[in-house]
């Protein structure tokens, strides 16, 4: 043991003999030991608006909600801040002109928008917002095959209001709401400024299926079928099924929305499928089907 301490303790004042009395220091590329050491050059600073863009962007995202909001400190703790944004800009050359902090929402904004989501949670029906109408209940038929067992009157899918009220069945509205919000709100985009009205041609009416004498009762008699023949858009402009379905600029956005539908509903009918939808798209959501029927 005392002979390993030793040999340790001469390792190791053999190793301090031979270290140098003083630390060597780095010398720079090309020059002597006396080079005076070379300051980075300063990069040109991006343009005003380049910054403009940057704080704007980050600004909205904080108002959405997409990027938190950082805790803010006081300007005053930076060394020759003595209250003058300017002066703490001119010490800081990748500083702002002005601090810019997001705006606060005030007491009457937050009271309407509270307003605006208590006024929707009174008026939804079928348990979502995004349906605005009224509860009717039982509606009977005028025969035993007619008549709907706990019906609604949309009349709102999405924010967009519907030409007239639409007597149906919840799965039915559910359906609506989502072919407006995955189909043709998609389809239309921002032509004509986006969709605006949806032109209601028939729902809940006891009837034979396209009124032929001796069919079956329609979907539309059991509250499970709408017709839709036109959007308005928000510029006026209105995109009718007879006539613009097949046309050069409405028909590929009628197309595009009619297609979406095929699966939302249990059956679509549209312009290509028979003499009697020339006018008009018929949803509706049949149960007694194992698939959708497109056509």
């Amino acid at each position: 043991m005392m002979r390993t301490l030793t040999l340790l303790l001469a390792l190791w004042t053999g190793a301090a003999a031979a270290a140098p009395d003083a630390s060597m220091r780095p010398v720079a590329r090309g020059g002597s030991e006396t080079a005076q050491a070379v300051a980075p050059e300063a990069r040109p600073m991006a343009r005003p608006e380049v910054f403009e863009a940057a704080i704007a962007a980050r600004l909205l995202r904080r108002w959405e909600g997409m990027e938190p909001v950082p805790r803010a400190e006081p300007l005053d703790r930076f060394p020759g801040f003595a209250g003058d944004v300017r002066a703490f800009a001119s010490a800081t050359p990748q500083a702002v002109a002005q601090t810019l902090r997001p705006l606060r929402r005030s007491q009457e904004l937050v009271q309407k928008a509270m307003a605006r989501q208590r006024e929707r949670a009174r008026g939804q029906i079928c348990g979502d917002p995004g349906l605005q109408g009224e509860v009717v209940g039982y509606v009977p038929g005028r025969i035993p095959a007619c008549g709907i067992d706990e019906a609604v009157n949309v009349r709102s899918v999405s924010g967009i209001p519907l030409s007239q009220e639409a007597l149906v069945d919840c799965p039915t509205a559910i359906a609506l709401r989502r072919w407006v919000d995955g189909g043709l709100k998609p389809a239309v985009g921002r032509a004509g400024g986006g969709v605006a009205e949806i032109r209601i041609a028939a729902h809940y009416i006891c009837r034979t299926r396209n009124h032929q004498p001796g069919a079956e009762v329609s979907e539309h008699g059991k509250g499970r079928a709408v017709d839709v023949s036109a959007v308005r858009l928000r510029d006026g402009t209105t995109m009718s099924v007879q006539g613009g379905y097949y046309s050069d600029n409405q028909g590929p956005i009628l197309q595009r929305a009619y297609r979406a539908a095929c699966g939302i509903f249990g059956t679509t009918l549209g312009p290509d499928s028979d003499r009697f939808h020339q006018d008009h798209f018929h949803f509706d959501t049949a149960r007694y089907r194992s698939g959708s029927y497109c056509r």
